[in-house]
């Protein structure tokens, strides 16, 4: 199953992409208190409530999509409060996408989801050669994300009608050469600076600790030293792949399979077609229909005289933006799958390639649809499926075998809690032991040990102090795993013996940044008394901008740029944390270079696509004000992790430098 992934994986991310919530970075939760009333509103969007229930079901899908793709991320992660809320915003968010295209009239047809399926990268993947889709294929993707054809394509149709409503705007920003340059000469201006750096290294490099220094810092930061819990621990698993190599297969059976699933292996007629959309919506006046169904019928009269011209007329007057500049095409489909039901009898009542349809008539507007190529419907012999039919069978059998010995190995674990063996002896298990193993995943980890939901098991109070067997553990994609503590060593303090030259690296670092910091500020503040001092040290001079930094470090640019123009020269000082200090003159402003053509080009088009971000996340807020859109339980809190601050003379945002 996993072969799937791994030939698919852009496919994957684009259905996650359009399931799930975006990532979010935690930094830490205060606390969080939702409400726990299934029926209570937990967010109202055009009059219209959200409820718990459909909070919970719409964060459920969220992380069985994702444990689905991912069956040993965090579950704790995913059920954090911040996650949750994500949820709730993202369910908001659609439901003001969804109240705003059904005002505006915003639809996809079939034709056009069709043509845009048809033209995606990711679904070309599971073409065959001969240009039909792989639909085993492509259902067994979909299910990894617990999904039918018919829902991913609902899924991708509601995609594109919010597109619509969002790309109005940001698909339209519009600036001028002259606004472009005032903003990016802002952005991109350029300082002349004169630079000193006191190394942290260099003090390191003179200290000499003794070993009570080194033993009172040790004292002092044991939590740097700890080594954390760890356990000897036994585990078995029970997958599909190994029953599945287990099966034995027979001619006899082999041939029954066939013949009972013949028309499964079968591909039923595929025809591909392209066709000419005058769009008139079917709310539309009559007279505005009527007035492109004229359209239509007078495209048709010139094309039965040239058939031929039919892909050059689809270019220039069909008004399906997603399949004109194809042609038309809408490639293959089913005649009760895959495009819009008017055009598909359409075009399985023609006859034959290069046959024109009358108009016909949808609820878009009236298409005239040509017939291009036929795929005709068989089923192939024994020998040739006989691969596909033998695995099919071992994975069908391996299914059902597999539920049988799930069942006695969920049973077999509980009611023997205190060993592996004899569950493993009876299901022909072999029980597997690692040694060191962790809380929290070891790099290189695989199966269990890689999987942060087993490990907690294996380290819950009931596993640690009775020995117990953990319950049968769902790993994901029909593999169960057990495990049990044989020892434990508890979290402790490493000797100092062990650790001592760990100790002296993190002391000696710790006072060379102390000394650099001490020293730096002293310059500053003389500097600051005597201006003219400073030159014979500020020897090194360098011009630097946001993008071209010439090798300093980004908190040392930001601070320059910041740097009043009116009041240069201006000394500066910014910690760079353990890399030490650094100190600058900004004596000047420099002009940016003189831009060529394709500079200004890029500037306006970076400039364009920063408005039109901005002006889409202001159109949503105004969309969110129109419907009123508004939740009610509170945003949990997160706290930023504080970063080491900078001091001196010149306030600068400090571990800035030394976390990039």
């Amino acid at each position: 199953m996993f072969d799937i992934v791994r030939k698919h994986t852009k496919l994957l991310m684009v259905v996650l992409f359009l399931l799930i919530i975006p990532s979010f970075v935690l930094f830490g939760i205060d606390g969080y208190t939702r409400m726990s009333d299934a029926t209570a509103k937990v967010a109202t969007v055009n009059g219209k409530a959200i409820t718990q229930t459909e909070w919970d079901n719409a964060h459920r899908q969220d992380v069985d999509r994702l444990r689905a793709s991912n069956p040993s991320v965090d579950l704790n992660l995913l059920d954090s409060p911040q996650i949750k809320y994500a949820s709730l915003q993202q369910l908001v968010r659609e439901r003001v996408l969804a109240a705003a295209a059904a005002d505006e009239h915003l639809t996809v047809s079939d034709a056009s989801l069709a043509a845009y399926l048809q033209n995606d990268s990711s679904i070309a993947a599971l073409r065959r050669a001969d240009g039909s889709l792989n639909m085993d294929e492509y259902r067994r993707l979909l299910a990894l994300q617990g999904m039918t054809p018919e829902q991913f394509e609902a899924r991708v149709r509601g995609d594109l009608s919010v597109q619509q409503v969002l790309g109005a705007v940001a698909n339209t920003s519009f600036s001028t050469q002259a606004e472009a340059d005032v903003a990016m000469n802002a952005f991109l201006e350029r300082r002349e600076v004169r630079l000193l750096k006191l190394s942290a290294a260099d003090y390191a490099a003179k200290i000499n600790p003794t070993d009570a220094e080194l033993d009172a810092f040790y004292k002092a930061n044991l939590a740097r030293y700890q080594a954390p819990d760890s356990a000897r621990v036994e585990y078995m698993v029970l997958d599909l792949d190994r029953i599945k190599k287990s099966i034995e297969v027979n001619e006899q059976d082999l041939r029954k399979y066939y013949e009972q699933n013949s028309a499964q292996l079968g591909e039923p007629e595929q025809r591909r077609a392209a066709h000419i959309l005058i769009a008139a919506p079917k709310d539309a006046p009559a007279a505005d229909r009527q007035k492109a169904k004229a359209t239509a019928e007078a495209l048709l009269a010139s094309l039965r005289k040239a058939p031929d011209t039919f892909a050059d007329v689809a270019r220039k007057s069909s008004q399906d933006d997603i399949s004109a500049p194809s042609g038309g095409d809408l490639g293959f489909f089913r005649n009760d799958r895959g495009t819009d039901p008017a055009i598909a009898k359409a075009t399985f009542a023609l006859a034959k390639a290069g046959d024109i349809s009358d108009v016909i008539e949808s609820d878009f507007g009236y298409h005239i649809v040509r017939l291009t190529e036929i795929k005709a419907s068989g089923v192939p012999p024994f020998e040739q499926a006989r691969a596909k039919l033998e695995d099919q069978y071992r994975t069908q059998e391996a299914q059902k075998r597999f539920g049988e010995l799930a069942e006695e190995f969920r049973n077999g674990v509980y009611e023997q809690a205190d060993s592996l063996k004899p569950t493993a002896d009876k299901l022909k298990l072999s029980v597997q032991t690692a040694d060191n193993v962790t809380r929290a995943p070891a790099a290189g980890a695989s199966g269990p040990l890689a999987n942060a939901n087993f490990l907690a098991a294996l380290f819950s109070a009931d596993s640690l102090d009775k020995k117990r067997n953990t319950e049968a553990m769902d790993l994901g994609s029909n593999e169960l795993a057990s495990g049990r503590v044989v020892s434990y060593s508890p979290a402790h303090a490493k000797p100092f013996a062990e650790v001592k030259n760990e100790v002296r690296a993190a002391y000696v670092a710790q006072k060379g940044t102390e000394q650099a910091l001490k020293a730096g500020q002293e310059k500053v503040k003389a500097w600051e008394a005597k201006p003219e001092s400073a030159t014979p040290e500020l020897t090194k001079v360098v011009t630097i901008s946001r993008d071209d930094p010439a090798g300093q470090s980004p908190a040392l640019v930001d601070a320059a740029l910041r740097a009043d123009p009116k009041k240069l020269p201006k000394l500066i000082g910014v910690n760079l944390g353990a890399e030490g200090f650094v100190i600058a003159r900004v004596d000047k402003v420099v002009p940016r270079a003189a831009m060529t053509k394709e500079d200004n080009q890029q500037n306006l088009s970076r400039y364009e696509q920063l408005w039109g971000m901005a002006e889409t996340v202001s159109y949503y807020d105004t969309l969110k004000a129109k419907y009123k859109a508004k939740i009610l339980v509170p945003e949990p809190a997160a706290t930023l992790t504080p970063t080491a601050g900078g001091s001196g003379a010149a306030a600068a945002p400090a571990a800035a430098a030394a976390s990039r």
